[in-house]
């Protein structure tokens, strides 16, 4: 099974798991497709919308954990 981290770039996320993003849009990040949010970490993702990082990557994971991957 894959394992998310902070470290984790959006677009190597949404190659990984796309499921993940009504997860990010939730938190805002509403230009996924933008190549600036491509190169963009998750722990940036966060911080620019003042979310928890780390509670950000663990959700995510719970949500690969449950759909199987």
């Amino acid at each position: 099974m894959a394992q998310i981290s902070k470290d984790t770039k959006i677009g190597e996320l949404m190659t990984i798991f796309p499921e993940a993003a009504p997860i990010l849009m939730e938190i805002g990040m509403h230009c996924l497709g933008c190549p600036a949010s491509q190169m963009e970490t998750l722990e940036e993702a966060a911080m620019v919308h003042g979310i928890d990082g780390a509670l950000l990557v663990e959700k995510i994971n719970a949500a690969m954990q449950a759909a199987g991957k």
